[in-house]
């Protein structure tokens, strides 16, 4: 265990104080992310966005006295039509100096009285414009509402009520169950790969693995110091991303989904996710550092991971398609997919302990047979002194 002990120091050390390393792998994945989310949060809302105090301008032709009440509550000022001809109205809402133009037949309200075919009502807007785009919305709905209220057969919802039951808890949920599970894998995966092929396939580069292969340990010991220290600093960068991730993403996804919060989850819930996490790490530092080690140089092994990164972010976005509803045990079996469906089951509140004990069981299990691996790789001359 001391010499264990002896090479996380020596890597952690190494890392920790480099203060260019710790800045580009710990620090800046969090605050890039936190920043670029951010922006585009507050670039979305500015686009979606309108302003609260305008008053859309419309032009109404030939608007029928029993709708009259109806437009009035709507918040927009009406235009004088009586010089301004329908061509020309359709001009000004292209080049978007007028919102709106509705357009009834003259003949609207015989027609809807006598029964004598049905009148088509015109609706001219700009959906490049938001304020037109949004008060073609309610009055669309208006006109909708009124036609229901032509037959006056029933209602439906129109007691002021709130209707949607869905809770901040269930929108939080949903969102961060789609997204979070293949954007944390790759924050842990992208922390992995900054560090694990400098640490081993650096050290061949440089010549240096030869001074910690002479040294009187087990080969065994120094593959695990590697995995953990390694680990560690993985750990850091993919804590560092999850952070600025979650701080983020509602002010991202503010202006579509209110409440979205990440206070619905309790310590427990952020406590089993820690454990997903530390294991997803153990896991792919193991799987880098082999590839790392069959490999001579930084550059080669950085080429060599690439096709691991599309094999991750594949199984990342499936969990955009699961759906909340529980999945067989057998399913946690397996090594990295367990990890979505862990972070998916815990994200959404459909989770079960034993499927999780399952996962992290199975991913502790295929870590040592990795780093048993390694070991075995440190031990073969040809593998560790290949140029």
């Amino acid at each position: 265990m001391n010499k264990i002990l002896a090479i996380v120091k020596k890597e952690l050390f190494r890392f920790l104080t480099d203060k260019k390393l710790m800045l580009t792998t710990v620090l800046l994945p969090g605050l890039m992310i936190y920043g670029i989310y951010s922006f585009m949060g507050d670039g979305m809302a500015n686009m979606l966005g309108t302003d609260e105090d305008y008053k859309p301008i419309v032009a109404v032709y030939n608007l029928p006295e029993d709708l009259n009440t109806r437009f009035k509550l709507l918040y927009m000022e009406q235009t004088d039509v009586s010089n301004l001809s329908l061509d020309k109205a359709k001009e000004e809402i292209a080049a978007q100096t007028l919102d709106l133009v509705v357009y009834f037949p003259e003949d609207f309200s015989k027609k809807i009285e006598e029964k004598s075919g049905l009148p088509e009502i015109e609706i001219y807007y700009n959906s490049v414009n938001n304020e037109s785009a949004k008060i073609y919305q309610f009055v669309a709905n208006t006109l909708t509402t009124y036609e229901d209220s032509l037959a006056n057969a029933f209602t439906m919802n129109s007691k002021g009520e709130t209707y949607d039951l869905a809770s901040d808890e269930d929108m939080s949920a949903m969102i961060y169950s789609m997204m979070l599970p293949m954007l944390l894998l790759m924050f842990v995966y992208s922390g992995c790969i900054s560090v694990a092929p400098e640490s081993i396939a650096g050290e061949k580069e440089r010549g240096t693995i030869a001074t910690l292969l002479v040294t009187p340990m087990k080969r065994s010991d120094l593959a695990l110091g590697k995995v953990i220290s390694l680990s560690v600093v993985a750990l850091m960068s993919g804590v560092s991303s999850f952070l600025g991730t979650m701080l983020s993403l509602p002010k991202l996804m503010g202006s579509e989904i209110e409440g979205m919060s990440a206070a619905v989850y309790s310590m427990m819930d952020y406590f089993l996710l820690f454990l997903i996490v530390i294991s997803a790490v153990l896991l792919l530092t193991a799987v880098i550092s082999i590839i790392s080690a069959w490999t001579s140089s930084v550059k080669e092994a950085s080429t060599a991971v690439s096709p691991l990164m599309i094999v991750v972010m594949l199984i990342g976005v499936s969990s955009m398609m699961l759906t909340g509803e529980r999945m067989s045990t057998l399913f946690y079996l397996i090594p990295v997919y367990n990890l979505v469906l862990c972070m998916n089951g815990i994200f959404s509140f459909s989770y079960e302990l034993s499927q999780i004990f399952v996962a992290l069981g199975m991913n502790l299990v295929v870590t040592a047979i990795l780093v048993v691996i390694l070991t075995k790789m440190f031990n073969s001359e040809k593998i560790m002194f290949s140029k």
